[in-house]
């Protein structure tokens, strides 16, 4: 059964706290499982979640501050440990190599799994499957920070009037989907094009055109807003988004849901992040992520 959803495993920014764990977000998408930016923490996460490290095909990293990659070298050795049959794939900025490879040895442990090394330079696609491509885009930090996007190929939806206006049912509904035509009939007359579904993954950054990129269109958008829009000076000093900047990002881009989290600590009441969204004209669906909560991925239109 196809399972598609976000684990929110931690939502802290800089610092834990009581209730919120340093960052980890695993991605749930039918087969596959990416895990973003592991920060400290995230192995007891993943137990608290549910999550096992077979689950893992792909780790993103965003940057390499602590809140965002500590928890790598526990996650590494996860799934080491645990033996993990199949090759997991790690994506990080390519000028955060040399901290990679600490945090990937930092302590002696025997490795017995295909860990392998995609590191990110550039905007672009980074890996292709048939479930989905991957994308990195460029943002707006103090040390470099590339956000993530997941873009599943078209497809085709079929239309059982035309199907029945051509006399096409059966086993032959069947054929004309696998063969692209049937007596002279094309697969494009008898349906229309399904829309893939749109992933972004956006952590600490200013507003850039990266972040713009990045959100455009995305069923499911997932963003950091480690400020309030009255510490909007402070976002733009350290590199960071307001509750109310990042939901007019995702406003503007025609986001179905929006998931915000990455709070400062300085913050307690989550419900003004999301009365600061709804006040940005954001009118989608919108979660004001907390620890250890499941958010799916909307149904396709």
């Amino acid at each position: 059964m196809s399972v598609r959803e976000l684990v929110v495993l931690g939502t802290a920014s800089q610092v834990p706290t009581r209730h919120r764990n340093h960052n980890g977000y695993l991605l749930r998408w039918d087969g596959h499982g990416l895990l973003f930016d592991p920060g400290e923490g995230t192995q007891r996460q993943m137990l608290r979640a549910g999550v096992a490290a077979h689950d893992l095909n792909r780790i993103c990293v965003t940057h390499f501050h602590g809140d965002h990659s500590l928890g790598l070298a526990g996650v590494i050795q996860r799934i080491n440990l645990d033996q993990v049959p199949h090759q997991v794939t790690a994506h990080f900025p390519e000028s955060g190599r040399h901290f990679f490879e600490r945090l990937r040895y930092a302590t002696a442990y025997r490795e017995s799994v295909e860990l392998t090394e995609a590191p990110v330079a550039e905007d672009g696609v980074l890996a292709v499957t048939e479930a989905f491509a991957l994308e990195a885009r460029r943002l707006s930090h103090p040390v470099e920070s590339f956000g993530y996007r997941l873009v599943e190929p078209d497809g085709r939806r079929l239309l059982p009037e035309r199907l029945a206006a051509h006399g096409i049912k059966g086993p032959d509904v069947g054929r004309i989907q696998r063969e692209g035509a049937l007596r002279g009939v094309g697969l494009d007359e008898v349906s229309e094009v399904r829309r893939g579904q749109r992933f972004a993954f956006v952590m600490d950054t200013r507003l850039c055109d990266g972040v713009h990129a990045l959100a455009e269109g995305a069923d499911m958008l997932v963003i950091e807003s480690t400020f309030l829009d009255a510490d909007v000076r402070l976002a733009e000093d350290h590199g960071h988004l307001t509750a109310g900047q990042a939901a007019a990002v995702a406003r503007d881009a025609g986001v179905r849901h929006l998931v915000l989290t990455h709070f400062s600590q300085r913050y307690s009441d989550p419900s003004e992040f999301e009365r600061q969204a709804r006040a940005a004209g954001f009118a989608g669906e919108l979660s004001i992520a907390q620890d250890l909560m499941r958010v799916p991925v909307p149904k396709r239109t």
